[in-house]
């Protein structure tokens, strides 16, 4: 069974898109309806901007959105997912590409969910850690013993746990993993703590947003970041997707669930190869590969 895979936000690098612009007029007409949505050109960034100027969170989520939803739309008839997840902000492209979204409408979220992501970073200073070669559980009693707010946020492989919170929270946090036995524990250079409690005012915000856009049954199960379950009901996606901004990410538990439900190979659809790299350290034996250009029919 195919399994189609969305990257977050991180997979962002200058000319990202360009080829898809230059090589498919169906591409060309979604990035130019992308820069009438957005209000800006989104294009100029993407295919010529700096990496500083890709790093803005207001551009790195549409960005990385846009490439991997275009890129699917560009793989026409070949493109026949039995399965689709995205990692973070990948979880919308993953809605557009099994039809539970429409491409504006996500596109809009996308925008408003950037946005009020920056805002909530601005109200405390806080960060995010990656924490390598420890237990989870070990990270999670950590986290827990820790005075402030430090949670686990992304759960990407096994031995490999990112945590979320208040900076000075994190920084006792990575001293204490490292005493502890953690092989690595590094602050990221992230502007906020995402799907950590302090961004509950960009969860109210984007809330509102969610209820008010209009989801389709999609046309293959979505494996959500907040359950790590096969959903196909729209109203438990929607819930989903309001609960994922403050709720960790399951991606280990999601690529081993679709494991588990039948899925052999592992799409990645999107700039970059991370998620390909963390399902095989998830599973040795899963294959995995990028949707290119060249796969277009």
């Amino acid at each position: 069974m195919n399994a189609y895979i969305f990257p977050g936000q991180g997979a962002q690098f200058s000319g990202m898109g360009l080829d898809l612009y230059e090589n498919s007029p169906l591409a060309q007409e979604l990035f130019e309806q992308a820069n009438s949505i957005l209000g800006f050109n989104i294009t100029d960034i993407m295919f010529e901007g700096t990496t500083e100027a890709l790093k803005e969170t207001k551009v790195t989520q549409p960005a990385i959105f846009l490439h991997s939803v275009i890129l699917a739309k560009t793989l026409g008839d070949s493109f026949k997912p039995d399965m689709v997840a995205g990692h973070s902000l990948g979880e919308f492209s993953a809605l557009v590409a099994s039809g539970a979204l429409n491409f504006e409408d996500a596109l809009s979220l996308v925008s408003k969910r950037a946005l009020a992501m920056q805002k909530a970073c601005e109200i405390k200073p806080s960060t995010m850690a990656a924490v390598l070669g420890l237990e989870d559980n070990i990270v999670e009693e950590t986290c827990a013993n820790t005075e402030g707010i430090v949670v686990a946020a992304n759960y990407n492989c096994p031995g490999q746990l990112v945590i979320s919170g208040e900076i000075e929270a994190i920084n006792a946090a990575c001293e204490t993993l490292k005493t502890v036995g953690a092989r690595r524990a590094l602050v990221l250079p992230v502007g906020g703590a995402f799907h950590s409690p302090l961004m509950e005012p960009a969860r109210e915000e984007l809330a509102a947003a969610i209820e008010s856009t209009t989801f389709n049954k999609p046309n293959c199960p979505i494996y959500q970041n907040v359950t790590a379950n096969a959903v196909i009901d729209e109203i438990a996606i929607k819930t989903n997707l309001i609960s994922q901004l403050t709720a960790p990410v399951k991606w280990t538990q999601s690529v081993q669930q679709m494991i588990a439900d039948g899925a052999t190979l592992f799409t990645e659809v999107g700039p970059g190869k991370v998620l390909q790299g963390l399902v095989k350290k998830i599973n040795r034996q899963a294959e995995v590969t990028s949707a290119t250009l060249e796969t277009i029919s």
